[in-house]
């Protein structure tokens, strides 16, 4: 089954490039099809329009999160706090700033080479659905005032409502630096600009094995591909196919639903735009309308994984459909009526800090990697292209001297005991948020473990 998003973009434009065959050689193989491959190779190609690039992908260009992750382009600003705490003062400021400028390079991305990703730059609300979530961006906020960085603005609770469209919403603030995409179209008009420059790709075609060395040699199933240099930009597949990330990462679902189409009803209760919306859970509710007047809903942090390996229901339908539905008409009883189109989930790749990381692949100087998004790709997909394009180019600038590209921080506990602490803390979450729904006190074991997940929000909470 494919995902909403990547159906609806290979029913505009479905070619799809050749296996690879026989013997191939690249100066940059890149591995992986999604956003941080495409944005590497665009990014290395326009900085050095003589290198030969090949990417390999195991399926087909955005098969991956890239073509099943929810659209909502949002930055790093809310995470001030742990940017502070992992990276410093100054490379918090830069890494903040340049998350909001990678929504500015991605809209002239999309113009500049006619892809119609269906772009929005309407920004984003972080609301409050509950008391207990009243005023928890404060501090953060106040944070970025201080450094002259702050693009979020409070809204009285009746404009919460207004630009929302629910009545769930208790408080909010806005931000003008965020934006929606379709993310089919956007990874598939990746993959046709890519084409276009010259930048071969290989679809079908997964990585059997490697030979590291100053050539790197490639085993695919029906041919090798080799190069000088490597990129691995694979994300939550890293976890299983190199046992030394095994830990880095906890391979966890976000799942969503969409609706049919229902403009007038949008309309109807101010849904008008693209601002995508997020209330202050630890795993957040998020929604957003789609030009052709849908409404997608999702949540993360249900499905995990052991071992980080791919599950096969994240190529099904939702296991979770029914409660995101019950959800939805919670957000809108006016859309109690409206049919379901789809429901699709996918493996998020949650590192330990909910930031990525990159580096040399066991301290290889022609082989990198980059991966651990967490929940938050879209736009840190375009700064993980710059941090990996400068470090293939061996380029002295402020993205190949990040701290960045120190590899992972921090590992989660060895199975059994991630897998069930997983489970154990996801519940005590759940718990902990039904209760504040009910606007009761929940119990002191659930507050303590929901703690233990502070990093997988997307914002730093007081």
């Amino acid at each position: 089954m494919r995902p909403f998003w990547l159906e609806h973009a290979l029913s505009i434009d479905g070619e799809l490039a050749p296996a690879l065959q026989g013997a191939q050689q690249a100066d940059v193989a890149i591995v992986g099809g999604g956003f941080t491959g495409l944005w590497t190779a665009l990014q290395l190609k326009q900085q050095n329009p003589a290198l030969d690039i090949a990417i390999i992908e195991s399926d087909i260009c955005g098969a991956g999160a890239s073509g099943r992750n929810g659209g909502c382009l949002l930055t790093w600003t809310t995470k001030f706090f742990t940017l502070r705490r992992l990276f410093g003062e100054s490379e918090a400021v830069r890494l903040a700033q340049a998350s909001e400028q990678a929504v500015m390079h991605i809209a002239e991305f999309c113009r500049q080479h006619r892809i119609d990703a269906e772009f929005r730059q309407d920004g984003t609300l972080y609301t409050a659905t509950t008391k207990a979530q009243m005023g928890v961006l404060d501090p953060v906020l106040q944070e970025l005032d201080k450094h002259g960085i702050n693009s979020y603005r409070s809204l009285s609770t009746a404009e919460v409502q207004r630009r929302s469209g629910s009545m769930r919403n208790l408080a909010g603030v806005f931000s003008p630096q965020a934006a929606t995409v379709h993310p089919g179209k956007l990874v598939r008009g990746l993959r046709r600009v890519a084409l276009e420059m010259g930048i071969r790709i290989y679809e079908r075609t997964p990585m059997l094995s490697f030979e590291p060395g100053p050539q790197i040699k490639i085993q695919t199933p029906t041919g090798t591909l080799q190069a000088g240099k490597m990129v691995l930009a694979i994300n939550a597949w890293m976890a299983s196919r190199f046992p030394q990330f095994e830990r880095t990462l906890a391979v966890v679902s976000s799942d969503m639903i969409i609706t049919e189409k229902c403009p007038e009803l949008l309309q109807q209760i101010g849904l008008k735009d693209g601002v995508s919306v997020l209330d202050s859970r630890t795993f957040v509710f998020y929604y957003r309308t789609t030009e052709d007047g849908r409404l997608m809903l999702g949540k993360g942090g249900n499905t995990f994984a052991w071992r980080g390996r791919m599950l096969p229901v994240f190529d099904q339908r939702s296991p979770y459909e029914d409660q995101l539905r019950h959800s939805l008409h919670e957000f809108f009883p006016t859309l109690s009526q409206v049919p379901i189109t789809a429901s699709w989930n996918g493996p998020s790749d949650r590192s330990v800090t909910g930031f990525p990381f990159f580096g040399k692949l066991d301290e290889h100087p022609n082989i990198f990697y980059g991966f651990g998004y967490s929940g938050n790709g879209v736009g840190p997909t375009y700064m993980g292209g710059q941090l990996l394009s400068s470090l293939v180019l061996d380029l002295d600038n402020a993205w190949s001297r990040s701290p960045l590209t120190y590899g992972p921080r921090g590992m989660f506990p060895p199975e059994p005991i991630r897998y069930i602490g997983s489970l154990v803390v996801r519940d005590a979450i759940r718990r902990k948020e039904r209760a504040e729904d009910l606007d009761r006190q929940p119990w002191l074991i659930d507050k303590m473990l929901s703690k233990l997940a502070n990093a997988a929000g997307k914002a730093d909470k007081a």
